[in-house]
């Protein structure tokens, strides 16, 4: 019996010493449901003891129900045939256990059904699931759809879908990408006409859809005759009839209980989401911000299943009459996969609270106008900070998560690269994380501008008024030298005013900036715990060395590449 939750030191050690006060306020509007619904949260504490009881639930589902048929899925897979997607065994197990569960409406209001949890607890159920199966998280992920539609749908289809996806009686897919519109998204060229009658059709293919064998779907579609680019994009919701057909679904190198299908539209009925020419500029931007989030959370679990395997077998194998993980060559790559895993799991809960309170702000604009005038500041603010750190977090878990895998495998040696140990499931899984919802390059083109913009300099100046760093002096010291060599390459970018420079060098500010916060993050977490302040130690001892040798290159103004790479690449 192993609870994926409770037997995770450190996702506790987040739940129980952040301050979530304010996302709570935000989520719960106050505590606006008490008297309403039974089990609803009455304040702070129950709140968080609601937080607790729902995560042991998911540790519980995930350890002793969904990991053990993780080998099989991925085994079985997802099928295709007579025309229908078939689900691996354990994933429709999986799945009748999380919506008996009533964990299918997780942040959703209770009026729809839904159990009113914010993004930073969805971040840890996610990570959880996807140390017991990645694969699976891709389809419990998706919840994200019905998410938008409460965002931006108009009340008569919240009152539609939201229950039937709380219930589990439906799930979700987001149909952005077609064969030529892949990160460059307003390429798409699906259509989307109104009939005589005013019924939108949709016609085209879309491909690489995952789960879009899924009853509802969200299809980005041209509405506007003759457009181009992003202006003449709307956002439809569809509900599966027989005018789509699923074409068939990818063979894959992971994550093989979850179907990535091609869907062809011919004439297929569907309904305006929001307003038309918003689908790209809006609502699909968010839709994808909330997917990143998730795929990050996806990382850092399979990183943690894999460091766990790695470490296993390192601690049981013996050569030369001791264990390998006495070695140093091994003991450091175990060391570095559990600094960088609780490195980059601050980093996804520092995240994740700052899209609940930018979402939380937005809604309480919403239900309350007359908070406007006093919330407008901090939306702005945290508007920015949720633009950058969602592309920054995606980026450095996704490539973490990457690293980890190819090292524990690499701890395991020739039999690594068997079948015979779950190590080579998981490093086949890892490697769609840096590629899905937008690769690890398009992220750096999102976070450039929040990092030449100062908003990582507003957002460290934030962490040094609220915290006392007296107590780890020599921690915050290594962490200041780090905000200043990243903040003069910065401003030694912006001085030169060249676009192409600034381009080629995106990369490694933005990987600077992001050790940067994480050694900030850190130095807080070692504010709580002796053990933490080992960590912040071990992290920022070669985080010094990895960002002084990106800047130094900056610095340098070495464009040699620049100039003479169609020379050699030609």
């Amino acid at each position: 019996m192993s609870n994926f939750y409770r037997d995770n030191p450190d996702i506790l050690f987040h739940l129980n010493n952040m301050d979530l006060s304010r996302v709570v306020a935000l989520k719960e509007d106050d505590f606006a449901d008490k008297d309403e619904f039974p089990y609803a949260s009455q304040d702070l504490a129950d709140a968080l003891d609601n937080y607790h009881r729902v995560l042991e639930i998911i540790g519980e589902i995930a350890g002793d129900f969904i990991f053990p048929r993780a080998a099989e899925v991925d085994i079985t897979g997802a099928t295709f045939e007579n025309g229908e997607v078939v689900y691996a065994k354990g994933t429709r197990e999986a799945l009748d256990r999380l919506k008996k569960a009533e964990l299918m409406g997780f942040t959703l209001p209770r009026k729809y059904g839904g159990i009113n949890m914010p993004k930073t607890l969805y971040s840890m159920a996610i990570e959880i699931i996807s140390r017991a199966d990645a694969s699976l998280m891709n389809i419990f992920g998706l919840q994200e759809i019905a998410d938008t539609i409460y965002h931006f749908g108009s009340q008569d289809q919240k009152d539609r879908f939201l229950p039937r996806f709380t219930s589990g009686e439906v799930m979700g897919s987001m149909a952005l990408t077609e064969p030529d519109a892949g990160s460059d998204l307003q390429s798409v060229v699906l259509k989307a006409k109104q009939d005589e009658n005013g019924q939108w059709r949709l016609n085209g293919v879309k491909r690489f859809i995952t789960n879009g064998c899924a009853e509802i779907s969200l299809v980005m579609a041209r509405s506007e005759e003759g457009s181009t680019g992003g202006r003449g994009i709307s956002l439809f919701i569809y509900e599966r009839e027989p005018n789509m057909r699923i074409r068939r679904i990818e063979h894959k190198l992971g994550i093989h209980g979850s179907p990535t299908c091609e869907m062809q539209f011919n004439d297929a009925p569907a309904e305006l989401m929001g307003q038309r020419k918003m689908g790209l500029v809006k609502y699909t931007m968010s839709l994808m911000n909330g997917a990143r989030l998730g795929v990050a959370a996806q990382a850092v679990g399979i990183a943690e299943a894999a460091y766990r395997e790695a470490m296993a077998y390192a601690s049981s194998r013996v050569q030369f009459k001791k264990s390998i993980r006495e070695y140093a060559a091994v003991y450091e790559m175990l060391t570095d996969m559990k600094v960088h895993i609780e490195g980059t799991r601050s980093l996804l809960y520092e995240t994740s609270k700052i899209v609940d309170i930018k979402e939380g702000l937005e809604q309480r604009m919403l239900l309350h106008p007359e908070t406007q005038n006093d919330l407008n500041g901090d939306l702005k603010r945290y508007g920015k900070y949720a633009a950058l750190f969602t592309p920054m977090i995606k980026a450095y878990a996704s490539e973490m998560a990457n690293r980890c895998c190819y090292d524990a495998l690499q701890v395991h040696g020739g039999v690594g690269y068997t079948c015979e140990f779950d190590i080579e499931r998981l490093y086949r899984d890892a490697r769609i994380t840096n590629i899905y919802e937008g690769t690890t390059q398009l992220q750096v083109v999102a976070a450039i501008g929040g990092v030449i913009a100062g908003v990582v300099s507003e957002r460290l100046n934030e962490y040094e008024s609220e915290n006392d760093f007296s107590t780890v002096s020599d921690l915050i010291e290594t962490a200041r030298e780090l905000r200043t060599r990243l903040e003069s390459a910065v401003s030694h970018v912006k001085e030169k005013k060249d676009a192409a420079f600034q381009e080629y060098h995106a990369r490694r500010l933005v990987e600077a900036a992001t050790d940067t916060i994480t050694g900030y993050l850190l130095c807080r977490d070692a504010l709580i715990s002796d053990r933490k302040k080992k960590v912040a130690m071990a992290f920022l001892s070669k985080a010094k060395h990895r960002v002084s040798a990106k800047l130094n290159y900056v610095l340098s103004d070495d464009c040699g590449i620049m100039e003479f790479h169609g020379n050699i690449i030609n």
